[in-house]
């Protein structure tokens, strides 16, 4: 007697959302299939972060980042993956317009990519188009804290909360985004008591990054906990040495050719 295979079943939006206050969720960023298998063993959603344009493509900041290019790296991770739920990020200037404009782009990469949700920042002042998409199919992840498009404004990449004083606005963000039905909300580069507040406070999963550990979640970008990154954030820890090892294999390699060494015996045909 055969028997079917099991269909693995993706992690959807509202299992996420059931996650507030259980099990701590695993998140990473990834942007191509490769990698994206790998992480999909182990991690409940995978962001396709606009990140990617400063990791991937050497960008000085996350602004420059087109719509196709976050649509290519979309698909490549869908491509890759089984079980994760998928996140891609709505860039710089797909979204802040109107939420007619958010709405199209939104839907545009949903449909082209295959993902189960979309991310875009910013607080209170997104919490119309939020509610827009929401209320018309699309999931949406809010971002709220340190918001990397929004950091020609910031002047830089600022940690945000080191003034008590302006606690409030950050609080009023994340109730914001909840009540106008994000599903879960990153912190990111935010001090961690605020963090924690903040988490207690609503009733959406919080997903940190450079935040607290009393966060429902975490979330860091895969290049940097993988050491492939000359510079990483405070709130970076390296779990591997994935740059020194490239550059170690590279120069054997560069060697090899040099002396005629590679290819070898066993690497040519007869």
């Amino acid at each position: 007697m055969s028997t079917q295979p099991q269909r693995v079943r993706r992690t959807t939006v509202p299992q996420i959302a059931r996650r507030k206050g259980g099990d701590p969720i695993v998140s990473l960023t990834s942007y191509h299939a490769h990698t994206a298998a790998i992480v999909d063993k182990y991690a409940d959603f995978i962001l396709v972060g606009d990140s990617l344009g400063m990791v991937m493509h050497g960008m000085e900041s996350t602004v420059g980042v087109p719509l196709d290019l976050m649509i290519m790296h979309g698909k490549a991770v869908v491509r890759g993956t089984k079980k994760a739920l998928i996140v891609v990020d709505m860039p710089f200037g797909t979204y802040e317009e109107s939420p007619n404009m958010a709405f199209r782009n939104a839907a545009k990469i949903m449909k082209e990519t295959g993902c189960g949700a979309v991310k875009l920042e910013g607080g209170k002042r997104m919490a119309e188009t939020i509610k827009f998409l929401v209320e018309r199919g699309i999931p949406v992840m809010a971002h709220i804290g340190l918001t990397p498009q929004s950091s020609h404004v910031m002047g830089g990449f600022k940690t945000q909360g080191r003034d008590e004083d302006s606690w409030p606005l950050h609080e009023e963000d994340a109730r914001a985004v909840t009540e106008a039905g994000a599903f879960a909300i990153v912190l990111e580069g935010m001090v961690e008591p605020l963090a924690a507040k903040i988490t207690r406070q609503i009733d959406i999963p919080t997903i940190g990054i450079g935040a607290s550990a009393q966060c429902d979640g975490q979330i860091l970008v895969l290049e940097d906990m993988l050491g492939l990154n000359p510079w990483t954030p405070k709130f970076v820890k390296e779990y591997g040495s994935l740059g020194a090892m490239i550059e170690q294999a590279v120069s054997d390699y560069a060697e090899e050719v040099k002396t005629r060494a590679f290819p070898g015996e066993d690497h040519v045909y007869r």
